[in-house]
């Protein structure tokens, strides 16, 4: 079952991870081992969570990878329906 207007996996990052335990981004870019406009930009949701940083977050804050790559995928997913109308498919049968 789809999600109904998920949020930003950067957002969910920010306040569940980031805020509760008191860091900045700069703090926490510099633990994950990228640069503070790389983690801007995700916790802003203008960049997504690729498997690499997925696989940072993970071991950062005791999550699992997979979990983020869900929820990325889970929001991607979302964004491409808001678009369906506009696609040029036709449907197959069989015959």
């Amino acid at each position: 079952m789809n999600m109904h207007n998920p949020p930003h996996p950067g957002e969910v990052l920010n306040e569940l991870c980031i805020k509760p335990v008191g860091a900045s981004i700069t703090d926490t870019a510099k633990a994950l081992g990228v640069s503070r406009k790389t983690l801007s930009s995700i916790v802003n949701g203008r960049s997504g969570i690729s498997p690499e940083m997925a696989i940072r977050l993970s071991i950062a804050f005791d999550t699992s990878a997979e979990s983020w790559l869900h929820q990325q995928s889970q929001y991607d997913l979302w964004l491409a329906e808001q678009h369906r109308d506009e696609l040029q498919v036709q449907k197959l049968v069989a015959a």
